[in-house]
C-alpha cells in the first residue's frame, strides 16, 4: 500500500509526461518565434518558468526538445493516417503514399530537423540501454509486414532486417536533403524506395 501523501506510478508519470509536454510547447513555440539557434536553455526555462535544474534534468540540450515534439508528433499522426493509406495497395504503393506524407511533414519543419538528426545520431546508446526510439522503425516494419502479407514483397526476409535497411537508406536520403536545399526531399525518397525496391539492375 502506498504511504500516506504518496501518488500512485500511474499519476506520477501522467504528471511527468504532463511536465515534459509543457516543456517542450513552450521551447518549439520560442524555436518558431525566435530562431532555433537563438534560443538558449535560460530562455526556455525562464518561459516554462522552472528552474534550469529541471530543464537540464529532463532536456540536457536543446536537441532533446525537438525529439521530445517530433516523436509525439510522429505517435499522434500514425493513427490518423491509417484511413489515407487504406486507399493505397499494400506494398510499394502504401510504402510510397507514406512517404510522400512523411515529405509534406519534413518539410513543414525543414529548418529544425538538421540539429535533431545530429542530434540523433550522436546517440551511441542502445535502446536497451536508454535510447529513445523515433517510432519510424516500427511504421516501416508494419508496411512492409502489410506488402509481405498481400505478395508484393520478399518473405524469405524477416521484417525486421528489411525494415532496418529501409530506415538506413531513408536516413542517408533525408540527410542528403537537408544538406542541399536544391533537392526536394518527396522527389528524392521516391527515387530511394524505387531503388529500395528494384535494386541497381538494369531496365530490361
Amino acid at each position: 500500500m502506498p504511504q500516506t501523501g504518496d501518488e500512485p506510478p500511474g499519476r506520477r508519470e501522467r504528471k511527468r509526461q504532463q511536465q515534459l509536454d509543457h516543456i517542450a510547447d513552450t521551447a518549439w513555440a520560442l524555436f518558431e518565434a525566435e530562431g532555433f539557434e537563438a534560443v538558449t536553455m535560460e530562455r526556455i526555462a525562464e518561459a516554462a518558468d522552472l528552474s534550469k535544474v529541471t530543464l537540464y534534468r529532463h532536456f540536457p540540450v536543446k536537441e532533446a526538445l525537438l525529439r521530445h515534439v517530433f516523436h509525439r508528433e510522429l505517435r499522434a499522426a500514425w493513427p490518423d493516417i491509417q484511413p489515407e493509406l487504406a486507399w493505397a495497395a499494400p506494398g510499394r504503393a502504401r510504402l510510397a503514399r507514406f512517404l510522400e506524407l512523411q515529405a509534406a511533414w519534413c518539410e513543414s519543419r525543414r529548418a529544425f530537423l538538421l540539429p535533431y538528426t545530429r542530434f540523433r545520431l550522436s546517440d551511441s546508446r542502445l535502446p536497451a540501454e536508454g535510447r529513445e526510439r523515433s517510432g519510424m522503425e516500427a511504421i516501416f516494419s508494419e508496411l512492409i509486414a502489410q506488402g509481405q502479407a498481400a505478395g508484393e514483397f520478399r518473405a524469405d526476409l524477416p521484417v525486421a532486417l528489411l525494415a532496418m535497411h529501409l530506415q538506413f537508406a531513408h536516413l542517408a536520403t533525408l540527410l542528403r536533403c537537408l544538406t542541399d536545399d536544391r533537392l526536394a526531399l518527396a522527389d528524392e525518397l521516391a527515387t530511394m524506395l524505387d531503388l529500395v525496391c528494384n535494386g541497381m539492375g538494369g531496365r530490361s
